[in-house]
């Protein structure tokens, strides 16, 4: 889960109030230019798209319940927008239709990748990185790739109204994906696509194009409840409903401060992210590798816990260049890390494994950061006798 609030860029947006009428339009022509459209966005790495109007009543009720429970913790971001973020045509003056898309991101040759996520956190000394975030910064590729959908729209029609989003504005982007026919919620809620599983990143461009829109499709997840019972921290409290306070992927990006106590040990190795409800999840066998390079892995796979730790903040910086991890910083980063390494010292064995990883935390007792100072003194007491370790 990240849900990075940036501006939008200059260029992915043009003005809709300037735009002239196409009231002559008949619907074939609109048809034809949908079926553009798809064609164009598959030839730069979409893999699905859709379209929707701008209903969303139920999605509007159940982001001020969401809200008024308090499980957006802190991203005030959330609740600063609140019901605006269900108004696209608030949002964005002249707003007719959304085109949803999905880019999946599976890295090509991952195999058995769901075998493999299991295993990764079992190797207790190793970080586990959400999959995700071990490629480029997905939020500059679909942008880019949003934008240069858009340009092309525009060199087919002439100029249009249009505004570019990927998970950087207030925009329920799972409830419009939804509404266009590409998948269904989960009760992860996450979306689920029968062909594709959960492994895809969603964008949208909000035009004031009348395009015909797609039907919702039908959800497929049953009596399965495999995602919830899989949750290390339960925060999935009920089906469609994610508590983000008690959610391991807010727990390392987006809380700024320490780490509530009673979530560490059940974090495990997992330092930037979490993808067990998506490993459990029964749809994922049909997950698609990516399309577009930007996506193969940046060598972020079974990366050792000490030797992360050890990475001052200019190496940090040069090791995530392009990489959404870097958003957190190198503060956050080592009291991950911290976390990480308390986790598998109370697992480790007496002998030169469980010395290394006390050593290692030992170096950082007196960092300049309190934050990471009181990470460290609690991953030290996960062992008897850690701290007496030279």
């Amino acid at each position: 889960m990240d849900t990075t609030h940036d501006p939008v860029d200059p260029d992915t947006a043009h003005d809709a109030s300037e735009v002239p009428s196409r009231k002559a339009w008949g619907q074939t022509r609109l048809q034809e230019l949908a079926q553009d459209i798809r064609r164009w966005a598959g030839e730069l790495g979409f893999a699905r798209v859709g379209i929707t109007d701008l209903e969303m009543g139920s999605a509007e009720e159940h982001l001020a319940e969401w809200l008024r429970r308090g499980f957006h913790g802190q991203m005030d971001y959330m609740a600063r927008h609140g019901v605006l973020r269900a108004r696209p045509a608030e949002l964005v003056p002249g707003t007719v239709r959304v085109i949803a898309l999905a880019m999946d991101y599976l890295p090509d040759g991952a195999g058995d990748w769901v075998e493999a996520g299991w295993r990764e956190l079992d190797e207790t000394e190793h970080a586990t990185i959400s999959v995700y975030a071990r490629a480029r910064d997905y939020h500059k590729v679909l942008r880019s790739r949003l934008a240069r959908l858009a340009r092309r729209i525009e060199a087919e029609i002439g100029p249009f109204g249009y505004r570019v989003f990927t998970d950087s504005a207030p925009v329920l982007e799972v409830e419009l994906a939804r509404k266009a026919g590409l998948g269904w919620r989960g009760k992860h809620t996450l979306l689920l696509s029968r062909t594709a599983g959960s492994m895809f990143f969603l964008g949208e461009i909000f035009v004031d194009l009348p395009l015909p829109a797609d039907a919702p499709t039908s959800e497929h997840c049953g009596e399965c409840q495999r995602c919830i019972a899989a949750c290390p921290t339960g925060a999935i409290v009920a089906p469609y409903e994610l508590d983000a306070r008690r959610c391991i992927s807010y727990l390392t990006i987006e809380l700024a401060g320490a780490i509530p106590v009673e979530f560490r040990s059940l974090i495990g190795n997992r330092v930037y992210g979490c993808d067990d409800c998506q490993l459990a999840c029964p749809w994922n066998k049909y997950a698609q590798s990516a399309r577009v390079d930007d996506f193969h892995s940046r060598g972020l796979d079974a990366l050792d816990l000490v030797a992360a730790f050890a990475w001052d903040e200019t190496t940090f910086l040069k090791n995530t260049e392009g990489s959404p991890i870097r958003r957190i910083g190198h503060e956050r980063w080592l009291r991950n890390i911290a976390v990480g390494l308390g986790n598998a010292l109370a697992k480790s064995a007496p002998g030169a494994a469980r010395e290394r990883l006390a050593a290692a935390l030992k170096l950082r007792e007196d960092d300049a950061s309190a934050l990471v100072r009181e990470h460290v003194a609690w991953a030290l007491g996960q062992h008897p006798g850690a701290s007496q370790i030279p």
